[in-house]
């Protein structure tokens, strides 16, 4: 018989419930088997007393088995075809068990490594099962107390999983805004390149552009010139025209005098 993995909570023997698996109705789930009480072998004093108060124990004891087989499920594994039950064990816990059970909880700490601080699975399931033990050995004495602490236990776990669902969709939005930050990127890198290249173009336009108005310039500076020059000419020939028909006015005036 290979049992299941070590738990620090403390259960029964393992109980052979079916050999076939195919053929367990779903009921062996509850099966339990409990050693017969031994027959009395002489007379007791105080039998009628015992006898009475017998069946509101054997009541209180189903109660009890009851209320930790809801609160702590037993756990069932198959070997060879066979099907094996392990329920949570019943006896009340003394104050050795319960040192016991810290320094079984710091060696198994120790021994798989877990992080003193921090997110850690492996921490976490061991404080789990610490707490199912000691829920299971309030809930022997006290079957409120127990109920009572496994809502405690229960809301704990929502909690935790209401964070960790919460935390997987901030990790998934994160991503989302990642992948389109860069997908933003690379559509930004590309108009940068797109403007760019236009920026050189208008560059190259503006070049060719300012050598054209240079050489427009340049041949309306020499045309400019040109023109001065012939008004210039224009001017000395009409001051010497002017000067020889004054001379020539001038000489024609004279004799009459």
């Amino acid at each position: 018989m290979i049992p299941p993995n070590a738990s620090l909570v403390k259960y029964d023997n393992p109980v052979l419930v079916s050999r076939n698996t195919d053929k367990k109705t779903p009921r062996a789930k509850s099966l339990k088997v409990s050693p017969a009480p031994p027959p009395a072998t002489g007379p007791v004093p105080n039998a009628p007393a015992k006898q009475k108060l017998q069946p509101m124990d054997a009541k209180s004891a189903q109660q009890t088995d009851e209320i930790l087989n809801s609160i702590l499920p037993p756990r069932e594994w198959t070997e060879s075809g066979q099907l094996w039950v392990q329920q949570v064990s019943s006896t009340p816990a003394t104050r050795l068990d319960v040192v016991n059970l810290q320094e079984e909880l710091d060696r198994r700490l120790q021994q798989r490594q877990a992080r003193e601080t921090g997110i850690c699975p492996v921490r976490r399931e061991l404080y789990s099962q610490c707490f199912d033990e000691l829920i299971r050995q309030v809930t022997i004495n006290c079957a409120e107390r127990g109920l009572l602490l496994l809502r405690v236990r229960d809301e704990i776990r929502m909690t935790i999983a209401a964070y960790q669902t919460l935390y997987e969709s901030s990790v998934a939005f994160g991503m989302r805004k990642a992948l389109q930050a860069e997908q933003g990127k690379a559509d930004m890198e590309k108009r940068i390149s797109e403007l760019e290249t236009e920026k050189r173009d208008l560059e190259k336009q503006v070049n060719e552009l300012k050598a054209k108005c240079e050489q427009i310039e340049k041949r309306a500076q020499e045309q400019r010139q040109v023109e001065e020059k012939k008004h210039q000419e224009e001017i000395q020939f009409l001051k010497r025209t002017n000067q020889q028909l004054k001379t020539q006015l001038e000489g024609i005036i004279a004799p009459k005098k």
